[in-house]
């Protein structure tokens, strides 16, 4: 019997936004990947400069789509989830580059327990040597809205080699059981960038699943190529985003105690930290004023 046939089907998705090279390079490592039965799927989310074409022409085998308008993180996902055809989807982004035998044990940790909605891998940093930048995560506390990768800057010695049930996943490497994402929908948009998984886990442990960091499967992780690791853009989307997670994950007096605390505490400090930095402090309060603006948004919205 053919062994391919035998084993789950993974649909492998990516967003390319103006990178091809890094994109090729994620999948030249794809190339070597020992699973036998996965399909890869590239969603070029309307970059604005460099044509996405070369990632077809070296890679003939993978499926491009073209977004015509760039959708942020979900959205582009989202196109390439909507066509996915395999038994589970693993989000990737294109800034990494995976061990030839990192799917095996993901899709075997899936296949143990059906409640499992959700496992990541191993993440890290790409141009350190062996330092760790996720092993799993703790809980985000519900006021402060801020939780901690374990094993973050560490380097690798084996101390998180336990395949272990976690709090949240990380969204550079994650595999999502297909049946999951056809209960439950698909990533909320409204994010645009960051904490996008972070809301689905969200919904995931709202339904009874569990989340899984998965050590005997890792991956190599660039960072922050396409928004730039301080750029006014990642500040905007930052803290708009996080005091946006603590209303739509949020109710009662923990939603009122979360955002009186991210006025009186992060906002403070963001505002002194760029007191002298215009573009960031602009993007600062941008993000306010848009949780402002859309102050109707709640967990049960989904677009």
């Amino acid at each position: 019997m053919n062994i391919k046939s035998q084993q789950p089907l993974v649909s492998i998705v990516s967003v390319n936004y103006d990178q091809p090279e890094v994109t090729c390079e994620m999948l030249a490592s794809l190339e070597k990947v020992t699973y036998p039965n996965f399909e890869t799927l590239i969603v070029d989310n309307a970059s604005p400069t460099k044509s996405p074409n070369i990632i077809k022409e070296k890679y003939p085998e993978i499926q491009l789509i073209i977004s015509k308008k760039n959708l942020g993180f979900a959205g582009g996902n989202n196109i390439a989830l909507k066509q996915a055809k395999g038994d589970y989807v693993l989000l990737l982004n294109n800034d990494t580059e995976v061990k030839p035998d990192f799917l095996e044990s993901l899709v075997e940790l899936m296949e143990s327990d059906k409640k499992i909605g959700i496992v990541s891998s191993k993440i890290l940093y790409f141009y350190e040597d062996n330092v760790i930048q996720y092993a799993g995560a703790s809980p985000i506390n519900p006021i402060t809205s801020r939780g901690s990768h374990y094993g973050y800057k560490e380097i690798d010695n084996g101390q998180l080699d336990e395949v272990t049930e976690t709090a949240y996943p990380h969204g550079a490497c994650m595999m999502i059981r297909k049946s999951v994402l056809e209960e439950l929908g698909l990533l909320y948009e409204g994010y645009f960038l960051y904490y996008e998984e972070l809301d689905f886990a969200e919904r995931v442990k709202r339904a009874g699943y569990k989340i899984y960091f998965q050590p005997n499967s890792s991956i190599l992780h660039k960072e922050s190529i396409s928004t730039g690791k301080n750029s006014p853009l990642k500040t905007y989307y930052m803290n708009r985003n996080r005091l946006l997670f603590v209303r739509r994950n949020s109710s009662g007096i923990t939603l009122f105690l979360g955002v009186i605390y991210f006025f009186l505490i992060p906002l403070l400090k963001n505002t002194i930290k760029y007191l002298f930095v215009k573009k960031h402090l602009s993007a600062l309060y941008r993000g306010v004023a848009w949780n402002i603006r859309n102050f109707n948004i709640n967990k049960n919205q989904q677009l």
